[in-house]
């Protein structure tokens, strides 16, 4: 679904089952995967690369050299780059830099992620964050300059610290995770698989999970 009001440039490829919403713009040599959602005033360069179920929402521009790996998820007004150093006398074309969304990863409302970097699987980025280095795996980066405040589960919740014997447990979905060697893996699902459809659904408001 392609709303009437947003363009999409010939050569531009986009999957089955992923709406386009008001006043966006496609441009030509993007690869955009299934079931994605992009909202109102979403823009989209040359050469992006966008995988399966991504949700992109409203007031958000996808510069040239950056890849977004399935369900990640941009939220409103975040901000992307591709330069380091721009000047506007200076034509850096051809020097666009790469910045690697990895599966999964959420950017919160307002949040800048500076270019050249990645931004790992799961990782978490709180709304109004500056993210100026390389995010581990489900890492929780908040600030200005983003720096990590813990983990997040898949489920988008905060973990907290681990038990005796090195586990910390999504209060939502009952997964564990284990931090080993300084990184963070789930022990009961690949981070490559999809959800169980019955933990694709949540059933309860955040706020009830905040007391347990």
């Amino acid at each position: 679904m392609i709303h009437e009001s947003s363009f999409v440039d010939e050569g531009a490829v986009i999957g089955e089952g992923t709406r386009v919403w008001h006043f966006c713009h496609i441009s030509s040599d993007v690869t955009i995967g299934e079931n994605c959602v992009f909202g109102q005033n979403v823009y989209v360069a040359d050469q992006v690369k966008i995988g399966n179920r991504v949700k992109v929402q409203n007031n958000v521009s996808i510069y040239t050299g950056c890849v977004l790996e399935d369900e990640v998820f941009l939220g409103p007004s975040c901000v992307l780059t591709n330069v380091s150093n721009p000047r506007s006398q200076v034509n850096r074309q051809d020097l666009y830099e790469k910045t690697l969304f990895r599966r999964g990863a959420t950017i919160g409302a307002n949040a800048t992620v500076i270019s050249g970097i990645v931004v790992g699987r799961y990782a978490f980025i709180g709304a109004g964050a500056v993210v100026t280095k390389d995010v581990q795996d489900y890492a929780l980066i908040l600030g200005n300059p983003g720096r990590q405040h813990g983990w997040m589960s898949r489920h988008g919740h905060k973990l907290d610290g681990p038990n005796n014997k090195g586990i910390m447990t999504c209060p939502e979905s009952g997964f564990r995770y284990q931090l080993k060697d300084g990184k963070l893996s789930c022990l009961d699902l690949d981070e490559e698989e999809p959800l169980p459809e019955e933990l694709s659904k949540g059933d309860r408001p955040y706020e009830e999970y905040k007391g347990e």
